[in-house]
């Protein structure tokens, strides 16, 4: 089905990406799983050829593009060698936190951090979630309390994507217990903050790269001047940035639904039993067309959703459907998928293997299907 999301920038742009995959990538991928770490290196090399980070200022040493076009590219390319725990390293960076640091800070904030990410030789992570607290933003307990020109953190936070490799970590915290939905904050946390400890790195079932951790602070001092935005609207900010959260989930969703349909095909084509070929057996190409109808169908929601974030229009109404249905659909897909493959889709070495236990998570974080449901749910009964 011909994409009439792209234009031929983007097209160009693709290109690059592809090769830079092709190279730096994609003959490390696998070792960076067994290893359960990804070089550092390779994202200063991703951040030199503008593979992330495109819409930070050029005064700050990016781009200064906004186009989600662009983001969905990687998305895409990422998908076709599988690399997802890479993938979602540079979402984080890209759909989390520099979105909450380009929009949220003050001059003085943005000569510090930006031009770290822009070069990348800063990592980031977002620590909102806690032991007792996952999409219920408002249970958060790790506490800030005011001293002089510091804030004096406690509290813990775990899940946390990129926690041992990140240099800063933006952490959401009660500063007021008694304010309600106005008692929370963001800070921005230094990696070599006094008080804040690393916990263990978290032994998750897929994505085996891209680090997870807790994350401990015990009357971790930070610095006023780490505020991120206004004092007590820390829950407003969340929740006014979970749309591209919530669109970066659906995007790498689709990309990698795309991909492994796409794989699965060649597969079916390939390989016979019985002296046919697996694709033409009629349950099998019936359940590629049930598949590719409904990958075009979510693709262009997905696509439609993009141009209405470009527009500043896309609303958390419209993310959370995208962000539940798509990452459902994938996970339906590509359980199929490894069902055409037979015994070899078990196998780690197929990219439907890798893909059925890495991209289980997108439908519990960014807000767990339920959640999205009843968001969308509440809408409506207004």
């Amino acid at each position: 089905m011909r994409r009439e999301l792209y234009e031929a920038d983007h097209e160009l742009y693709r290109e690059s990406v592809r090769d830079f995959l092709r190279t730096e990538v994609e003959p490390c991928k696998d070792a960076w799983d067994d290893a359960k770490w990804i070089d550092r290196s390779v994202f200063v090399k991703a951040a030199g050829i503008g593979l992330y980070g495109l819409q930070i200022p050029t005064e700050y040493g990016g781009s200064g593009e906004g186009d989600y076009r662009y983001r969905m590219v990687v998305c895409e390319e990422i998908a076709r060698i599988n690399a997802l725990s890479f993938g979602l390293t540079i979402s984080l960076q890209d759909d989390l936190v520099l979105h909450y640091l380009i929009d949220l800070t003050d001059e003085d904030q943005k000569q510090r951090w930006l031009p770290g990410f822009a070069s990348g030789h800063t990592i980031g992570a977002l620590a909102m979630t806690e032991p007792g607290t996952g999409s219920d933003l408002q249970g958060i307990r790790t506490t800030g309390v005011r001293s002089g020109d510091r804030w004096i953190l406690n509290g813990q936070k775990t899940f946390i994507s990129s926690g041992i490799m990140a240099d800063v970590v933006v952490a959401a915290v009660r500063t007021d217990p008694d304010a309600g939905s106005k008692g929370f904050s963001l800070f921005v946390v230094d990696g070599d903050t006094p008080g804040f400890v690393r916990g263990r790195q978290l032994d998750k079932i897929g994505l085996p790269a891209q680090d997870t951790a807790e994350l401990f602070f015990d009357n971790a001092e930070v610095p006023a001047e780490n505020l991120l935005g206004e004092e007590g609207r820390g829950l407003q900010y969340l929740m006014s940035h979970l749309p591209r959260e919530r669109l970066g989930v659906a995007a790498k969703a689709m990309a990698t639904t795309r991909a492994i349909y796409e794989m699965t095909v060649e597969y079916c084509k390939a390989r016979n039993a019985f002296g046919t070929r697996i694709v033409d057996f009629q349950n099998s190409r019936f359940a590629l067309a049930e598949m590719e109808t409904e990958i075009d169908i979510a693709e262009s929601y997905v696509d439609r959703s993009v141009r209405a974030y470009n527009a500043g229009e896309l609303t958390p109404v419209e993310a959370a459907k995208g962000k539940w249905y798509v990452s459902e659909l994938q996970k339906r897909v590509v359980d199929r998928c490894l069902q055409l493959h037979g015994g070899y889709g078990y196998m780690r070495e197929y990219a439907v293997g890798k893909a059925f236990i890495d991209t289980r998570i997108q439908t519990i974080y960014g807000g767990t299907t339920e959640i999205m449901k009843e968001l969308i749910g509440r809408d409506i009964a207004r």
